[in-house]
């Protein structure tokens, strides 16, 4: 009967150890807690920061865009380092208050792919669960490093991404239970895969034929007793079962092109997209404006990197050695999923089963403020966008209501990261350097514009009070300074 018992509450304890959340103050994957880029913990964040006023640290690492986690008391970023023709792919680890170098990993990067600016090759933002760090990178696949001492633990190599328009690879993981997940959507081969945390075994791989390019992190949605691993992509949002990787429901209500990733909120999941054109822009129209060189409206292989050869020969119907209109679109967009451009802000219920496109799809604005690249910010009730331009505005959460229309946050240019909440602010990064901040409320309060010096994709990291900041070369910690006392 003891050793019942025992087994009995071992059983729980260990049940209950694994079911832990992530330890208050960590910022362990892409845009924090379930990709939402809501901080809860720190209430007393920096206004005004520079390279010069309230650094409490900052480091020199190489090129990168990847956004900084902070996990298990340490910081977390990549780069790309070495010389050219020899680079290597670099894992740092910092003590996140102190910056305090602990480890750096590095990996020979390869043949580095074709990439377009502002992405760089080391682009995927790392996930941790204290104990271990998990990144991918094009040319090597998903690395999971001890997160302790950076020895390297194990490497699934993944398939190298190809993208039509030489987008570059720039998606990250996420870790759920004892799983590690992964979408890719290229142009040439999506899919979502889950992996083992601790060995990188295979636990199952989900082929998704009707996708194409984009970026978006999986985020993980429970309604009731259903928990499921969303996907926004091409036309449509989908939950997979975390278990199995089956398709358990789809909303057929999303553009062409995804490159935001969904904010969750309870068991709601709220998108927003722009993607280039009106509705019957299909993928004809990026590619003969893109790739057809010398402007004959029509394409041929040379027009086209040989990975895409295949496809090109399965659309070519009168195998004339051209693509011309219709044969576009047939080689590289799923007939089941030929949706094209537009711009949506929507609010979708979790769960169900089957297509629930009529059944779960609450609120759909056609929104000319709909973020392109820029993910959108849920807290405190209210739907925070911003977009090129440097053009933001504001929707109730629980109807899509209009709280602020189209407005600027006075920093024009490209907006590549996402914005993120604490302390009753909204940071909003630019490319162009300069990081905003708002005060979140029902109205438009401009409150400080922050110089880092260089370009900034990446977005920021909050924890402890904390705003960790990557620009292409450099992570600065930005804190409070205490206030001097005579």
């Amino acid at each position: 009967m003891q050793r019942l018992g025992l087994t009995l509450l071992l059983t729980i304890t260990s049940s209950l150890i694994l079911a832990q959340p992530a330890p208050a103050g960590d910022w362990d994957q892409f845009r924090g807690p379930n990709a939402t880029g809501v901080s809860t913990d720190s209430k007393n964040l920096p206004i005004r920061f520079s390279t010069t006023e309230n650094v409490a640290w900052k480091k020199h690492l190489g090129t990168g865009v990847a956004c900084p986690i902070v996990s298990g008391g340490r910081c977390i970023e990549t780069a790309v380092t070495g010389k050219k023709g020899d680079e290597q792919f670099t894992v740092f680890a910092f003590d996140a208050l102190s910056g305090k170098d602990l480890w750096n990993t590095s990996f020979p990067a390869g043949d580095l792919p074709e990439i377009t600016w502002p992405n760089q090759h080391a682009s995927s933002t790392p996930c941790s669960d204290g104990e271990r760090v998990y990144v991918h990178f094009s040319t090597i696949g998903l690395i999971c490093i001890d997160a302790s001492n950076g020895k390297h633990l194990w490497t699934h190599k993944t398939p190298m991404p190809f993208y039509l328009l030489a987008w570059g690879a720039a998606n990250s993981p996420i870790l759920h239970d004892d799983k590690l997940f992964f979408c890719l959507d290229d142009d040439l081969n999506s899919y979502l895969v889950a992996l083992d945390k601790y060995s990188g075994k295979q636990a199952w791989l989900a082929k998704r034929p009707e996708m194409l390019g984009g970026y978006a992190v999986p985020v993980v949605v429970t309604s009731g007793k259903q928990t499921d691993i969303v996907m926004a992509g091409s036309g449509k949002l989908k939950g997979y079962d975390p278990k199995t990787g089956t398709v358990r429901w789809s909303c057929h209500s999303l553009l062409r092109t995804i490159m935001t990733t969904p904010a969750v909120v309870d068991d709601k999941i709220y998108v927003s997209v722009q993607s280039y054109g009106d509705t019957a822009r299909t993928l004809k129209f990026a590619l003969l404006q893109w790739r057809d060189t010398n402007q004959d409206k029509k394409l041929d292989k040379t027009e086209l990197g040989k990975v895409f050869w295949d496809k090109f020969d399965k659309g070519d119907a009168n195998k004339d050695g051209f693509l011309v209109d219709d044969e576009i679109n047939d080689a590289f967009q799923a007939k089941t999923n030929r949706v094209g451009g537009g711009n949506i802000i929507q609010m979708v219920r979790g769960g169900g089963r089957g297509d629930v496109t009529k059944t779960h799809l609450a609120w759909n604005l056609n929104s000319k403020a709909a973020s392109n690249i820029a993910s959108p910010l849920v807290v405190n009730n209210q739907l925070f966008v911003v977009k090129e331009g440097g053009i933001s505005a504001a929707f109730s959460a629980t109807d899509g209501t209009t709280l602020w229309p189209r407005r600027r946050i006075r920093n024009l240019g490209h907006y590549y990261a996402s914005p993120v909440y604490g302390d009753g602010k909204i940071y909003v990064t630019g490319e162009n350097g300069f990081v905003v901040v708002l005060e979140q409320g029902p109205k438009l309060k401009y409150l400080a514009k922050n110089d880092m010096g260089e370009s900034c994709v990446a977005t920021p990291a909050i924890s402890e009070n904390r705003i960790y900041v990557r620009t292409l070369n450099t992570l600065y910690c930005f804190a409070k300074q205490p206030t001097a006392t005579k």
